[in-house]
């Protein structure tokens, strides 16, 4: 843009907490001055979003920013910009760094990378057992001090129950939540796609959906007992989304997310052996992927989260089997969702950004999510008539791993503005 850091948005539906309307957004010194009609445009650079929808920078509660230690996989500074691209303004980035993310030491490496890659806001949600070993619970105290907003052993499940029940005891002591990986490795078995019709049709070993739902099952139990809240991260079946629908309404204080990925693609695209569309929890069925669409629209399913995981080329390029789990996805999560649930007509505009901004944001206490006067000028522009090509060879992140490389997906963010800088979409936005 200009040197000015105040500007003007214009001719876009804007979505405040009153709903969306067509107005103006005035920005300056990063902070939103105002919203209305006929705002005062003096000194102001003007951004036309005639056409757009002017929304909350968005929000994503499960990612993976690799450093330190797997730097080439991702780094910070990549991460951030491929989630300014995706239209994210704030991020949390789980604790399986190497180090592991388990004491304040990691937590503030991370807070002062992200201060100095860019103005996304980058949130540690730090370990909750030393090493993401389930045996020894970190110094939540210290973490939280820090700057953790939440506590997860992603990417394992803390086997021992009793160890389960005392960090969701723990955890609450200071104001922190637990999320949840439900995985019973047991029930795993070296499954490496989901247990049923193509698995069997393509002799790929397969999991049990029950590998999931077993630890949700507990995992929403002891929440219930200890009368503390958990999220539950990435549920991916219809079983799994069922039992957390009968917690809430038996008053458990349970939240949880889904992903992109399992709204939009089902274990037939492992047809082919596409180690792309190798992902922790396997791709679903059919039914599964329709069934979390419901959870979403009746709210079992608090929000949507990327599960950003990027890999190195050499992780993907290997046997089925071999392979690493996880898909780059912060640069695909809008329009995936945008393509899948409203241009499907299965969902209004409005509620998908809910659960992409202000639902995922009250889930951790996080001060985002919503556009109002006096708040942090955290917003997306977002055209939602562009048709637009996956071309992951384009991608801003290190990880081009991704099934949907070809897809042709409609609802593309334009630019990304955290903090009132733009930290996407600075041509256009200077047209």
């Amino acid at each position: 843009m200009s040197e000015t850091n105040t500007f003007v948005i214009k001719g876009g539906a804007v979505l405040t907490p009153s709903g969306a309307k067509t107005c103006c957004l005035r920005v300056s010194d990063g902070h939103i001055d105002a919203i209305g009609e006929n705002l005062d445009e003096s000194g102001a650079r003007i951004i036309d979003a005639s056409g757009m929808w002017v929304v909350p920078g968005l929000v994503d509660i499960h990612c993976h920013l690799r450093e330190p230690g797997y730097e080439e996989k991702e780094d910070i500074a990549s991460g951030t910009a491929a989630a300014a691209r995706g239209g994210f303004t704030s991020i949390c980035c789980m604790a399986n760094t190497n180090p592991v993310n388990d004491s304040a030491v990691v937590t503030e490496f991370i807070k002062r990378r992200a201060s100095l890659a860019g103005p996304i806001h980058v949130y540690p949600i730090a370990a909750l057992t030393a090493g993401l070993q389930g045996e020894q619970l970190t110094e939540v105290g210290e973490l939280a001090e820090a700057g953790a907003v939440a506590l997860s052993d992603d990417g394992k499940s803390v086997k021992n129950a009793q160890k389960m029940r005392l960090a969701l005891c723990y955890a609450k002591r200071f104001g922190l939540k637990v999320i949840s990986h439900p995985e019973d490795t047991d029930l795993v078995n070296g499954g490496v796609m989901n247990e049923g019709y193509w698995s069997t049709a393509i002799g790929l070993p397969g999991t049990t959906r029950a590998a999931e739902e077993t630890i949700i099952a507990r995992d929403c139990m002891l929440a219930a007992i200890e009368n503390t809240g958990i999220h539950i991260a990435h549920v991916s079946t219809a079983g799994g989304a069922e039992i957390i629908r009968n917690a809430k309404r038996l008053g458990a204080a349970v939240t949880c997310e889904t992903a992109p990925h399992y709204l939009y693609a089902t274990d037939e695209w492992v047809r082919d052996y596409d180690t792309n569309t190798k992902v922790n929890p396997p791709l679903r069925t059919e039914d599964d992927r329709r069934a979390l669409i419901d959870a979403l629209l009746d709210g079992t399913i608090d929000c949507i989260a990327t599960d950003h995981a990027p890999h190195h080329v050499d992780d993907k390029n290997v046997e089925y089997a071999l392979a690493a789990s996880g898909i780059s996805g912060f640069e695909t999560a809008f329009g995936i969702c945008w393509t899948a649930l409203v241009k499907t007509g299965l969902m209004a505009p409005e509620m998908l950004f809910d659960k992409l901004t202000s639902s995922p944001a009250k889930i951790l206490g996080l001060d985002a999510g919503t556009l109002k006067e006096g708040g942090t000028a955290d917003i997306t522009i977002i055209d939602p008539d562009a048709e637009w090509t996956v071309d992951s060879s384009k991608f801003v992140s290190r990880g081009h791993n991704t099934p949907f490389s070809g897809s042709v997906l409609t609802g593309l963010v334009k630019c990304t503005i955290a903090g009132g800088e733009i930290a996407y979409g600075r041509e256009w936005a200077c047209r």
